[in-house]
């Protein structure tokens, strides 16, 4: 055991690195992991999978929750669901998304989680190009699902839950009431498809990363670092058992299901190991998320910065108000801060441990407080299992302290296959195989190295940027703009805002004729300008996610463009950049 450079904290980081090895089994099964096995022992009826929290409270049962997989299971391969078919699963954070799930991986077929944020135009596209064959959603979402789906013959079928009138979709409860609770699950392989989750493109439309089985188990080495060992014994050399406080573990994160961040380091995990999870379907506030954490004993979570910060600015000293349980706080998508940092170590009475990963290869690199010193502002270092560097553009790894791209090898330190790694990109091998330098996958975020392995984030080599949180791709953006009649061209960019991180903010050429109208109004202009923007604003909400519509617009002649036509973003942003110190 070594000792940390920043104190006396022992640093168990090596230790573990050389002790870890994968143990990848040729058959796996999300679904078997996560559900069957648990809902298979004698404390099945009393083991508690899902806890809702809000109007209609209660608590579900692993045996709960593998009846109702097996009713789903049942009644979609009734519907002409088959192995390797896409099924889209649009639910919030409810009982019968993990149903969903369930049922969706033990029948071989490939759950595609879409958000309940996207409009009609975002869902269409992803269930066009995905080929999807069948869609769950809530009653509330189906007629915008209804909207996506005209003129697409591909989606056969429709499952609504909760529906007043599903109308042209199948009523979810009265489908599985006329199913069997008893289902023979599908003996898929670990290289399978289990998932496929779109990423916004920094141009041009979505990419559907096609996720194997196998990859859950390559999300866990980080899943229980970052969680400070989820209630098991944190020393990797120890004997001894967790202490009852530990073993008895309860999660929550206000991460949506429906994104890797709620589905890969919150759900999926959490039922892996046999334990709870909160689930509300609510909008998130920093009241609501504390009365959670206290309600239901909440050990273990995922915040993200943003909610960190308005946690913290709602009550700076909470624990007179509330108890607290906590034992472990992961948070990533953006920087945490110093001043989020020393609040949940003061204030929570936890050391958050930040995480970097991204759907493709997700939970690479990050902290474990109780096993190796957290520095602030870093990224952490590679968890175990995976071999990460920061490479250049030849796929040298670049000495400590020069910058370049963050990238993981298929192979960790012994030489045996990460099993982290997606299977590629749906219908797109061009993109696939840009994403790999060798055996090196470049994740396109920028960071340095220190001397004891921790890596500082430098920003994206790309144009994709977080805004509020959110992981923004500008091309969708960009297109749902220019279908606009008024827009000629756009460009989307991050502006920089102190609370949020940024904002997203498009700058946006007119179409000729308004352009020529606009330069002629004289002192009417700002009110023309502002009424054009509304309405550019209420065409992108009503088409794609409520975070994605441009909070700013600014119109401008003409887009920088490089000699072959593209737009450099990057001018666009350096400007805000120079504007926001200026400010």
């Amino acid at each position: 055991m070594a000792r940390s450079s920043d104190g006396d904290a022992p640093d168990h980081y090596h230790e573990l690195h050389s002790r870890f090895g994968w143990l990848v089994p040729k058959k796996f099964n999300i679904a078997r992991e996560c559900c069957a096995r648990w809902a298979a022992g004698p404390d099945a009826a009393q083991r508690i999978a899902i806890r809702l929290h809000g109007v209609g409270a209660r608590s579900f049962s692993y045996a709960e929750l593998q009846q109702q997989a097996n009713r789903l299971s049942n009644a979609l391969v009734q519907l002409g669901v088959q192995r390797g078919d896409r099924v889209a699963i649009i639910l919030p954070q409810r009982f019968e998304a993990a149903v969903a799930y369930m049922a969706v991986l033990q029948l071989g077929a490939v759950a595609m989680p879409l958000s309940t944020l996207f409009g009609p135009e975002a869902l269409a596209f992803r269930l066009l190009d995905s080929e999807a064959v069948l869609a769950l959603c809530e009653g509330s979402a189906l007629q915008g699902l209804l909207d996506a789906r005209s003129g697409y013959p591909v989606l056969r079928q429709l499952v609504a839950i909760d529906a007043s009138d599903a109308g042209q979709g199948l009523d979810y409860a009265a489908l599985l009431a006329a199913q069997p609770d008893r289902f023979a699950a599908l003996d898929t392989e670990a290289d399978e498809a289990a998932l496929l989750i779109y990423t916004s493109g920094t141009t041009g439309d979505p990419k559907g990363a096609l996720i194997p089985h196998r990859a859950l188990l390559g999300n866990l080495s980080g899943f229980v670092c970052s969680q400070n060992w989820f209630g098991f014994n944190p020393s990797p050399h120890a004997n001894t058992p967790a202490t009852a406080a530990q073993a008895r573990s309860v999660f929550w994160s206000p991460a949506d299901w429906t994104w890797t961040g709620g589905l890969m380091d919150a759900l999926l995990p959490t039922l892996y190991f046999g334990r709870e999870i909160v689930a509300y379907p609510g909008r998130f506030s920093a009241e609501m998320a504390f009365e959670i954490l206290q309600t239901h004993g909440v050990t273990h979570t995922f915040l993200f910065p943003t909610a960190l910060k308005a946690m913290m600015k709602a009550y700076p000293s909470p624990t007179p108000q509330f108890k607290l349980q906590l034992q472990a706080i992961m948070s990533a998508g953006e920087a945490v801060g110093d001043a989020v940092f020393a609040y949940c170590q003061q204030q929570l009475g936890v050391t958050v441990n930040e995480m970097f990963g991204q759907t493709e290869i997700n939970y690479i690199v990050g902290n474990c407080a109780r096993l190796w010193p957290a520095r602030g502002g870093s990224m952490g270092r590679p968890y175990p299992g995976h071999r990460v560097a920061v490479i250049d553009e030849e796929g040298r790894e670049c000495p400590v302290g020069v910058a370049g791209d963050v990238a993981l090898h298929r192979f960790d330190v012994h030489g045996d296959a990460d099993p982290i790694f997606f299977l590629g990109y749906w219908k797109n091998a061009a993109a696939t195989q840009a994403k790999f330098t060798l055996d090196w996958c470049r994740t396109g975020d920028l960071a340095t190295r220190d001397a004891d392995g921790y890596l500082w984030y430098q920003g994206r080599s790309d144009d994709m940027f977080k805004a509020a949180g959110y992981r923004i791709g500008p091309g969708e953006i960009e297109n749902c703009l220019v279908k606009h009649a008024a827009v000629a061209n756009a460009a989307v960019v991050p502006k920089p805002d102190r609370d949020r991180g940024a904002l997203v903010k498009a700058y946006v050429v007119l179409a000729p004729e308004l352009a020529r109208l606009r330069a002629t109004l004289g002192s009417d202009r700002p009110q023309w300008d502002a009424q054009m923007v509304a309405q550019l604003q209420a065409h992108v909400r009503g088409r794609l996610a409520p975070y994605e519509y441009p909070k700013e617009i600014e119109f401008i002649d003409a887009l920088p463009m490089t000699t072959t036509g593209k737009v450099q973003r990057r001018v666009l942003r350096l400007q805000e950049a120079a504007r926001a110190t200026t400010r």
